[in-house]
């Protein structure tokens, strides 16, 4: 079987779907591995690596996909113009990325009508053995670490309590809201770096997280908190009553503090407001709000895409792709996160591909095949499982009523 990894078609996409290390095992497994020459380029993964990895090199995206039966990619493929990453895979492909199809149901049709059988990585199960393959995760964890350097870098002061000659120099303040990877890793990473550390979340199991890293939980209300979490561990969307009282505990709060970093979001659905335009206008001159969640509106509605703003002497940096502002980890992770779950689906006799519909990690997280739409959570029908026969109840002779045999 023949695995591509295409470039990246996104501009502002620097990562690559494997790392050399990653293909090699790739190999290991009996695959066939091709790279689309400058792949991981963005990355610091060069070609010679790939090569000398076993990989073959393709000279373009069309050359790649043409005849691959395995797509491994970071983001999903285009599907529309002459330039159509889906229409340059052939029928019966299987595409393993992050497809962001909750919230892309023109994309996901388009990818179904061409035949290919779609896997959405965003969309894993939060079980524990699949947690090595969690993108989400793996991802989070480093925009949470590069949130923090990159309020850093804008910040016009220091982080730790100075003591010198010329007088002391004050910690600064963080304020972390959202408790997910991102914000613990934000957490620590703050602390790491002398700050006095905030932060706050509608799941109520977080309190004892924040405090192991050493910062104080700030609760806003704890009856509505105790139902704000999924089976799945991901964070509801809470009721406007919820969010108002929020606002004020908040509001008092943020006025405070020298950074701020959001994290909120909900699978398939716009990023929560956290920090309001009223909220911003109280903060101090010289104040920073990192907005992690702006790829999905924002949890703060001046925060702009891709951009710095300032704000009446606040600044809000919306950097796109964060993850991707650590390019050579970020991949490398990403792909090991892909190996990880292609490794249980490795046929050893014959070397191929044969996904199990009845794992977890593939019926929660396949999006079409066939060209039908199976995913429950975009209207599909996933494939039942067949319940095994029931074995014949073998036939006891009649006793009579002093329970001899007849």
């Amino acid at each position: 079987m023949k695995i591509a990894i295409p470039k990246e078609s996104q501009s502002d996409e620097t990562r690559v779907a494997a790392s050399p290390e990653v293909v090699g095992k790739l190999i290991g497994l009996g695959f066939d591995v091709i790279v689309e020459s400058g792949a991981g380029a963005t990355a610091s993964f060069v070609d010679a690596a790939y090569k000398e990895a076993g990989a073959s090199i393709a000279k373009n995206t069309g050359q790649a996909l043409k005849d691959a039966d395995v797509v491994l990619k970071v983001q999903r493929p285009s599907t529309g113009g002459d330039n159509s990453e889906a229409a340059m895979m052939k029928k019966g492909a299987i595409l393993i990325c992050s497809l962001q199809a909750l919230s892309s149901e023109k994309e996901m049709k388009a990818i179904a009508k061409a035949g290919i059988t779609a896997i959405a990585m965003e969309l894993m199960p939060r079980i524990t053995r699949a947690q090595s393959m969690d993108i989400l995760s793996s991802q989070s964890n480093l925009a949470g670490y590069k949130a923090v350097l990159d309020a850093g870098d804008v910040y016009g002061r220091s982080f730790p309590m100075m003591m010198t000659a010329a007088g002391t120099v004050a910690p600064a303040k963080v304020f972390i809201m959202g408790v997910g990877v991102a914000g613990l890793q934000a957490i620590a990473t703050a602390k790491r770096l002398g700050a006095v550390v905030t932060a706050t979340d509608v799941r109520p199991a977080t309190k004892e997280q924040v405090e192991s890293l050493g910062g104080k939980f700030l609760v806003v209300d704890p009856e509505m908190e105790k139902d704000a979490q999924t089976a799945g561990g991901y964070a509801k969307e809470m009721p406007p009553e919820y969010f108002e009282k929020q606002k004020k505990v908040v509001a008092e709060h943020i006025a405070k503090q020298d950074i701020v970093i959001t994290t909120a979001l909900i699978p398939g659905r716009p990023a929560p407001v956290l920090v309001t335009e009223e909220m911003v206008k109280t903060m101090k001159q010289g104040s920073v709000i990192i907005d992690l969640a702006v790829e999905a509106g924002g949890n703060c509605p001046l925060s702009k895409f891709g951009e710095i703003v300032d704000v009446d002497g606040v600044k809000i940096v919306g950097h796109a792709n964060v993850p991707g502002r650590l390019p050579e980890v970020a991949s490398s992770l990403f792909g090991r996160n892909l190996l990880n779950f292609l490794t249980p689906h490795v046929d050893s006799d014959s070397k191929t591909l044969k996904l199990d519909f009845e794992d977890e990690t593939v019926s929660g997280t396949m999006i079409c095949h066939d060209g039908k739409m199976v995913h429950p959570m975009l209207g599909g029908k996933p494939k039942k499982k067949e319940k095994a026969e029931e074995p014949a109840k073998k036939k006891t002779p009649e006793t009579d009523k002093k329970g001899k045999n007849k």
